[in-house]
């Protein structure tokens, strides 16, 4: 199909060429090129389907070298991707490792806190049941040692009748027991501040004044004249007799002075007390001092009746022994008067509750902890 077509395209350039030759025939010939280009005669010898398939050729090489050109810059492009890609896959691959060892690691060290936190479970376990315990035993002791100080407020009361010792043991328990901060423990209290109340409301006896008092008297016992020492003074001269100047009357005076002096009148039917002896006047001293003492330590143990006692028999051995009509012995008598007419005497309460209150809620506690 294309030949004919092709021969019928040619044909009119023959018969072209061949209807120009004459004019062409008719023109000076020239002289042919000297020199002619391999591929223009190549050309010129060539037919149209020839010149077509050359063309052809030529695109096809020229698509082929291109293909080939972009197919090296593709492998070339690919070479170097791949290359990256490899750097990256090197680089993925260390960091894949170092995320492998990052895990392994924080697996190490996750399963070191899953161990510390067993460990401090157990610790707290361990702990909570130690603070329970030491709350008991606390509370044990606490207990234990209202107890004790309730137990001495009561010996002071009974054994020594020491209302501010026992009153200040029992305020010592009532802050033993506030510092705690146990809620608890306010029954208990309450039945604490009843005895305290109690005891706040006896009669306060001035025991320091009397006691200074009794100290006083101590220190002038031994400076105190004895009634034996005493010696009756010689009767006052008349005024007149002082200007007497002659000696012989001055020497009946003297004369008759003595003279009265031999004679001693005295009432037989008074009893006297014999002389003592220095050492019995030494040991006087001293009892007349321990039954100060001793009224002392009956003051202090509001014994009233062995107080009273003691001071009525220091009153008397002062009236019989010692004389009464000095200073000392005078300052004497009325310092014992006026501590005679002191009451020490205080209806004791029974704090006995308070106690009984600890105690039993000590045994409740220890029931409840077994």
């Amino acid at each position: 199909m294309t030949d004919p077509q092709i021969k019928t395209e040619v044909e009119p350039t023959a018969s072209t060429a061949n209807s120009a030759s004459p004019v062409s025939s008719a023109s000076p010939a020239t002289p042919p090129a000297a020199h002619k280009n391999p591929v223009s005669k190549a050309i010129a010898h060539l037919n149209l389907t020839q010149l077509t398939l050359v063309v052809l050729v030529v695109i096809f090489v020229w698509q082929w070298l291109d293909g080939k050109q972009q197919l090296n810059q593709m492998q070339h492009i690919l070479a170097q991707r791949l290359t990256d890609v490899d750097g990256n896959n090197k680089a993925n691959q260390t960091l894949t490792l170092q995320s492998q060892e990052l895990v392994r690691e924080l697996g190490g060290k996750l399963s070191l806190l899953e161990s510390k936190f067993a460990e401090t479970q157990n610790q707290r376990s361990a702990l909570e049941a130690f603070y329970q315990d030491l709350s008991s035993s606390r509370d044990q002791m606490l207990l234990a040692e209202v107890e004790q100080l309730l137990l001495i407020a009561g010996q002071q009361l009974q054994l020594a009748g020491n209302v501010k010792a026992a009153l200040i043991a029992m305020q010592q328990a009532d802050s033993r027991l506030q510092h705690s901060g146990r809620v608890s423990l306010n029954g208990l209290r309450r039945e604490i501040n009843v005895d305290i109340d109690k005891l706040r409301t006896l009669p306060e006896v001035d025991i320091f004044t009397i006691n200074a008092r009794l100290d006083s008297i101590i220190t002038v016992v031994n400076h105190l004249p004895l009634l034996q020492d005493v010696r009756t003074a010689p009767d006052n001269v008349p005024p007149a007799a002082q200007s007497i100047d002659n000696n012989w009357k001055k020497l009946m005076l003297d004369i008759w002075q003595d003279a009265k002096a031999l004679v001693r009148i005295e009432n037989t039917h008074q009893n006297e007390m014999p002389l003592l002896a220095p050492t019995q006047i030494y040991f006087l001293r001293e009892n007349l001092k321990l039954r100060l003492l001793s009224a002392r330590l009956a003051l202090l143990s509001h014994d009233e009746k062995s107080f009273k006692y003691d001071i009525k028999t220091a009153q008397e051995w002062v009236k019989l022994y010692f004389d009464a009509k000095s200073a000392d012995g005078i300052q004497i008598l009325n310092t014992l008067q006026k501590i005679n007419a002191s009451n020490i005497k205080i209806e004791l309460p029974d704090i006995s509750s308070s106690l009984e209150a600890v105690r039993h809620y000590r045994a409740t506690r220890e029931k409840v902890v077994k």
